[in-house]
């Protein structure tokens, strides 16, 4: 009798499996401190729906409460909750009017879907923005039409208070430990060199620098370049990018660095965190080989802009990832929003389900209804990823979170006893949140089904009606928000990957020329292809077809770094020491990675290619026709 396998398909299990990320404990104690403190005024006052409102408006502040940098929190915090005011008040204003109230939350999901495509903070103003207005049409709101936005956006503001009062303290702390974490995860990699370990941590640093730069550089726009501070970080920052530059060279020696290397990283990363100007002494072997020269060259040199107390802004490269001018970001904010085709498409189909959504429960009668679009609108954001793991997730993650909601509604009497209930549900949202849209939604339910409890006063007769919602919210925006768009699930998932093999050629073709401008075209291209692994991680979570063509295409992800990192370091060999390639050997290598791109443009499968890479014995473009050679070698089929 042959046994029936039990095991669960990859694409599931890559959707539960929790991600590895730390507790954010300063934003715990702001959650539990801002959820809880209006809870307990409106019930001191004799208000307790004016208190859930405020602790509703907190919990929006509590999910933004996302960045390091103070500065960044203001942003982060503050404009969505400007959006999340308008989005009540609109939604208070058809609130029982019928049809009316379905196209006005329906126009209301156009605007948010297009300018959720602007960036991170447009994103969750887009969020709070029909969140608000799906519960103000859906519910109703106690006073004047300006209270509840008043209300709620107190709420959000006080998250933010607390999130700058160590502000005086501790201006530019963030910036300087992220800039030390970066030179700490550069050591990691320096200690990798050689080793299988390796490829993780270079993504480690690639992430790193990333969020380095952007935390300086967002922060050094507003300061138009004059921090003295910000300018030293940031020097600090490209000081430590010819460490990463020799790393590939050195792992491709297939030799560990002596441990005196990343432990001279780790010792610099000590003096960037706690601002130490004084001499550096670096205890490092003496360098006997190419490679070897370019990390001490590297390392010496990083030690040096350490040291430096005062650096001159003018000498300072900021071209890659500079903001520009708020004003000119707006103007193509709003430029791109209009006339984007991923907008409006982003936009439509957000707007058909929260309008299929609102249809529905005007004609089938649904208690509380708003909770139908809810669910459409956290799984249907563009930019959180992968549309059907959102909603197997949040299905999941409602039930998860009913079961704390029954056993709280049912044994805690609403009153008083909330507070200690809402000071123990609270921290779990940000402690729970990195770990994935499941637990999320598990950590959130039980809170908004006690604040909803405080308005309605329903009781356990919340939770049936609240999981028939989720499910509905969850069948309409798989139906109608995916299997409905072509691009969801038969996407060419080689497109975004052969760009990135064209920028490689480009990358390939001028590596040996300027040495600035190869630097910044490595550190664009290193962030592009962080978005594609990201991008493809996601698609790996999608069922068949979508995630298994991920899968088959996900080898050639992993190839067209290393080809970069072998780029990188016949760059390096060659700036210390190694003969210089032929135009000819450069321009076969570019010819081929070309061919390459145009191939994944016009393939829905992988395809059979030519691998004929050959030049002369010794070159230093050897080891990179390897990697070219085994990436065509990849595209052919099986």
């Amino acid at each position: 009798m042959s046994r029936i396998g039990l095991t669960p398909p990859d694409w599931l299990v890559r959707n539960l499996q929790p991600q590895q990320a730390p507790v954010n404990r300063p934003a715990v104690a702001r959650a539990a401190i801002a959820m809880t403190l209006p809870l307990a005024i409106g019930l001191w006052v004799d208000r307790p729906l004016y208190g859930a409102l405020a602790s509703m408006g907190a919990l929006s502040g509590v999910i933004g409460d996302t960045a390091d940098a103070y500065r960044m929190r203001i942003l982060n915090i503050a404009i969505p909750q400007l959006f999340g005011a308008v989005g009540v008040t609109l939604g208070s204003l058809v609130y029982g009017r019928g049809w009316l109230a379905v196209w006005a939350v329906t126009g209301v999901a156009l605007v948010s879907g297009m300018i959720s495509t602007i960036g991170a903070v447009a994103s969750v103003s887009g969020l709070l923005l029909l969140l608000n207005s799906v519960v103000g049409a859906g519910l109703p709101m106690p006073g004047d039409w300006w209270l509840a936005p008043l209300l709620m956006t107190g709420g959000g503001l006080l998250v933010l208070l607390l999130a700058l009062l160590a502000w005086p303290l501790r201006s530019g702390v963030p910036e300087r430990t992220a800039v030390a974490d970066t030179y700490r995860t550069v050591a990691d990699l320096m200690a990798a060199c050689g080793r299988a370990e390796y490829d993780e941590a270079r993504h480690a640093v690639t992430r790193s620098l990333n969020q380095s730069y952007d935390l300086v550089l967002a922060r050094r726009a507003r300061h138009h370049g004059r921090s003295p501070e910000l300018t030293r970080l940031l020097a600090q920052l490209n000081a430590i990018t010819p460490v990463v530059e020799a790393a590939p060279a050195a792992h491709l020696s297939g030799r560990p660095l002596a441990p005196e290397i990343p432990e001279a990283v780790r010792h610099l990363a000590g003096a960037v965190e706690t601002g130490y100007t004084g001499p550096i002494g670096l205890r490092l072997p003496v360098p006997v080989s190419e490679t070897a020269r370019a990390v001490d060259h590297a390392l010496r040199h990083a030690a040096e802009v350490v040291a430096v107390p005062d650096v001159d802004p003018r000498g300072i490269d900021d071209r890659l990832g500079r903001p520009a001018a708020l004003e000119v970001r707006a103007a193509r904010a709003a430029r791109n929003v209009a006339l984007s085709a991923a907008s409006w498409r982003y936009g439509l189909r957000l707007a058909l389900c929260i309008g299929l959504a609102q249809a529905l429960v005007s004609i089938v009668p649904v208690p509380r209804s708003y909770w139908v679009a809810l669910t459409i609108t956290f799984v249907l954001k563009p930019d959180f990823g992968s549309v059907f793991s959102r909603a197997l997730l949040r299905a999941l993650g409602t039930v998860a979170g009913l079961v704390v909601a029954a056993a709280v509604l049912s044994q805690v009497p609403r009153g008083w006893w909330d507070v200690p209930v809402m000071l123990v549900l609270a921290p779990l949202i940000p402690a729970l949140t990195p770990r994935g849209y499941g637990y999320q939604t598990a950590a959130i339910t039980p809170v908004i089904l006690l604040l909803s409890d405080v308005l309605n006063h329903q009781g356990t007769a919340l939770l049936m009606p609240r999981l028939l919602d989720s499910l509905m919210g969850c069948g309409i925006a798989l139906v109608a928000g995916y299997l409905l768009w072509p691009e969801s699930w038969h996407t060419r998932v080689g497109d975004r990957l052969a760009e990135a093999v064209a920028d490689t050629a480009a990358y390939v073709e001028s590596a040996f020329g300027d040495s600035a401008a190869g630097a910044r075209t490595r550190r664009r291209l290193y962030r592009d292809l962080s978005v594609i692994r990201t991008e493809f991680q996601r698609a790996l979570t999608e069922p068949p077809p979508m995630g298994r063509r991920a899968a088959a295409w996900w080898p050639l992800v992993v190839a067209v770094e290393r080809i970069v990192d072998a780029t990188t370091a016949a760059r390096v060999r060659v700036r210390h020491g190694a003969a210089r390639p032929s135009v000819a050997e450069v321009e076969q290598v570019v010819l081929q990675l070309r061919e390459l791109a145009d191939g994944l443009r016009e393939a829905e499968t992988l395809y059979a290619v030519r691998t004929d890479l050959t030049g002369p014995a010794g070159s230093v473009l050897e080891p990179l026709r390897q990697e070219v050679a085994a990436a065509r070698a990849i595209t052919a089929p099986t």
